[in-house]
């Protein structure tokens, strides 16, 4: 018995297989991105504005807040691309998002070979964005938080030493500085040794003992005056 033909397709109409898995896992994986950037606009937000105006102002080149609301907006329109173009399978959103992802790595690769032909500039422009990081420490409570995050995280003192803290008015060593921490350094560069941490350790245990000490002579004493004793 001989087949019957098939019917030819319609008019523009061409034959597509996608598959679930790799739909489903980009759309999670975008729709995950996707909510993170929106949490960073939204604390980027607040952190904006919480903050005095004289005191974001002052250090806008270097400011936590900003950086996390452009990164946020980035991410969050990037991710949407991918998220309903994985969703709906529609091509132009896909390719946006292929194009757009391309365009960032690009960009990472580039810069990565202009910072290593260009070493010295990048270096210096890096120190002066930390320098400049240093002189308002005292301005804006972000900025000094993520300052002793990274002396903490990379067990350092400043840009290149300890002294780059004499830039900051409040550290400076001059002999007419009024501040209290004249002189001195923030707590995050002034990190415990493992040694300090074992001496501290033995020292509270020798402090308990000395205190148990105490309170048994306390109490044979006590019972000693006891008539019945």
């Amino acid at each position: 018995m001989a087949r019957r033909p098939r019917a030819p397709a319609a008019s523009g109409e061409e034959f597509s297989f996608v598959s679930p898995l790799v739909k489903y896992l980009l759309f999670f994986f975008n729709m995950l991105f996707w909510v993170i950037s929106m949490v960073m606009v939204a604390v980027g937000v607040y952190a904006r504005l919480m903050k005095h105006a004289e005191a974001a102002l002052a250090c806008l080149a270097v400011d936590p807040a900003i950086l996390l609301i452009v990164v946020g907006v980035l991410m969050f329109l990037l991710t949407f691309c991918g998220c309903i173009g994985s969703l709906r399978e529609n091509i132009c959103l896909l390719q946006t998002f292929s194009l757009c992802l391309t365009a960032v790595f690009l960009l990472q690769l580039a810069a990565g070979i202009l910072g290593f032909v260009f070493s010295d500039k990048a270096r210096g422009k890096v120190s002066e964005i930390i320098n400049n990081a240093i002189v308002h420490y005292r301005d804006d409570l972000d900025l000094q938080n993520l300052i002793d995050f990274g002396q903490k995280k990379f067990s350092c003192c400043g840009g290149i030493s300890y002294k780059d803290w004499s830039q900051n008015m409040y550290f400076n060593c001059s002999e007419d500085n009024p501040s209290r921490e004249r002189c001195s350094v923030p707590y995050s560069c002034c990190l415990p040794t493992p040694d300090q941490l074992v001496g501290i350790l033995l020292s509270q245990i020798l402090v308990n003992q000395i205190k148990d000490q105490i309170k048994l002579q306390l109490y044979n004493q006590q019972h000693r005056a006891d008539p019945w004793y």
